[in-house]
């Protein structure tokens, strides 16, 4: 009887070990977007394995007043990735699923959220 109570006891505590939440993580692969540089030309940057979930505000074009939005995302990640047009994570959005081909230059961004579900 003792060792029926001690292996449902083991077995509760392993179901919930399994259930609890896992911290964050990363994205696998890479999430890449331009924005016009200084000199006007445009740049590449590229997160490889950024940081998931969580909002990630894009530096080179995080202040509105001072800078053009960055332009053509590409989400080469596996996970889905919502990107906004105002910095952390408000404004309008449009979602890129994972591994998808690039946007075009119309679709403007000021930060990104990897959510890995849709």
């Amino acid at each position: 009887m003792r060792l029926r109570h001690t292996l449902a006891a083991a077995l509760g505590a392993f179901a919930l070990v399994i259930t609890l939440p896992t911290s964050a993580t990363a994205a696998t692969g890479d999430f890449s977007y331009k924005f016009a540089g200084p000199d006007g030309h445009p740049r590449k940057v590229t997160f490889h394995n950024p940081p998931s979930p969580g909002c990630i505000p894009l530096a080179e074009v995080a202040d509105p007043g001072s800078t053009e939005p960055a332009f053509a995302p590409h989400n080469n990640t596996d996970e889905w990735a919502t990107v906004f047009t105002e910095p952390d994570c408000t404004g309008d959005s449009w979602t890129l699923r994972p591994h998808g081909k690039p946007a075009t230059d119309r679709l403007k961004l000021r930060s990104v959220l990897l959510t890995g579900r849709h």
